[in-house]
């Protein structure tokens, strides 16, 4: 198929405007993932006359149990501190609209960047990244635990609800870009061992681990770098801990808070702090868009695929960004992730997750009945990947509950 052929194919037209293109019109960019091209799903399906490959992927998403359950799961605060704190679904979301923003004014597929920001976290067990460490901990000599390995675990084996398939069935583009959206897993520049689960499932369904993803997977990655590093600042200075004045040493969001005051005389609280944000999220995501075009007018890519064999990723932020975004993230570690209130919780919370992989494992009686029917033989690594899933897909309340079932005593993690 020729060039031309391909960005004729990629017009979309919305009924409703009689515009083609996506959202702000014109065809998308030869880069861009193909929906008419899609390289399809493991187990075949007609096409949807109503929708694209990757708006179908993306409804079946929002439809998980998976993704239901990431309303339960902590992002930073554990779900009882309190209402207005984000939990893992709230920050998919955010992340997903912050994707799809960049997506529409980089002519990607705006529905295969949405479904991949909604789903990069659906493999998070309870607690963040306070249950990751503990599951990893204690699967130490049956593969280990990795959340990416466990989205795809979800979204291929673990998701029960279809008659002729386990999973989702989702395409090869979403999976590849659930995989690898962090860059390559295999070659020169890849930083950790495979997990066995995603070695696994490459074996039999090539993900070409060795390549980047694509662009839309990239960006939805980077969308969750901008989403993170803003609202949990957010929910952290909702909690007290920290000042503006100790915010404004960060140099990029002393600036911000500077922008705003001279806007704004007299602003103070939480206007001053949302105002910032969202200068600061408009900043990261046009240095993202500005040095992400740059990137792919030098490679000028004709297809996906050529991104795919790029030396580099396509989406990053600009040279100066990069260098100045690490105290942000260093002001985030010392003030937020390693607040002792946050380190003490979560110390707690890896003693619960610790606990019930410990129990489950010496007794398979400790399973509920529809886990213990479908339950490996008890001692196998199989055993133990089966006990891993069923405490990743639990919510912190879940988990808190399940530990009181079988526990004397259970910490109330505040």
């Amino acid at each position: 198929m020729s060039i031309d052929q391909r960005r004729k194919r990629r017009q979309v037209f919305h009924p409703e405007t009689g515009v083609s293109g996506p959202g702000l019109g014109g065809a998308l960019a030869p880069y861009a993932a193909d929906r008419h091209g899609s390289r399809g799903r493991f187990a075949p399906e007609p096409l949807s006359p109503i929708r694209s490959p990757f708006a179908r992927d993306r409804d079946r998403i929002l439809h998980a149990t998976a993704f239901r359950r990431l309303n339960y799961k902590t992002q930073v605060f554990i779900y009882h501190e309190g209402d207005h704190y984000r939990s893992r679904l709230t920050h998919s979301l955010e992340v997903a609209q912050i994707a799809r923003s960049m997506a529409r004014r980089l002519r990607l597929d705006e529905d295969l960047t949405e479904a991949l920001a909604l789903a990069h976290d659906l493999g998070h067990p309870p607690f963040g990244h306070a249950g990751e460490r503990a599951l990893d901990a204690a699967m130490a000599n049956a593969g280990g635990f990795d959340h990416n390995a466990q989205s795809l675990r979800v979204v291929t084996e673990l998701e029960r609800k279809y008659a002729s398939f386990d999973g989702l069935n989702l395409t090869w583009e979403m999976l590849e870009g659930l995989v690898k959206h962090n860059g390559p897993l295999l070659g020169p520049i890849a930083t950790k061992p495979v997990p066995e689960s995603i070695l696994a499932y490459s074996a039999k369904h090539d993900l070409e681990l060795a390549t980047f993803a694509s662009v839309e997977a990239q960006v939805a990655s980077l969308a969750d770098d901008i989403a993170y590093n803003n609202h949990d600042m957010d929910d952290a200075y909702r909690a007290g801990f920290f000042t503006f004045a100790e915010l404004g040493e960060v140099p990029v969001a002393g600036r911000a808070l500077d922008e705003v005051r001279a806007a704004y005389p007299g602003i103070d609280g939480p206007r001053l702090l949302y105002e910032s944000i969202r200068r600061l999220i408009t900043a990261m995501v046009d240095d993202a868009i500005t040095e992400t075009t740059r990137r792919l007018d030098a490679l000028q890519p004709q297809s996906p695929d050529e991104v795919r064999r790029a030396p580099q990723a396509v989406v990053a932020f600009s040279g100066a960004m990069q260098s100045e975004l690490p105290a942000l993230r260093a002001f985030l570690l010392a003030r937020v992730y390693r607040h002792p209130r946050i380190m003490y919780i979560m110390r707690d919370a890896e003693r619960v997750v610790a606990q019930l992989f410990k129990r489950c494992t010496e007794d398979v009686a400790a399973l509920p009945p529809e886990w213990r029917e479908q339950a490996p033989e008890p001692g196998t690594r199989a055993y133990a990947r089966h006990v891993s899933d069923f405490i990743a897909g639990m919510t912190d309340r879940f988990a808190l509950a399940e530990h009181r079932r079988l526990f004397d005593a259970t910490p109330d993690l505040r």
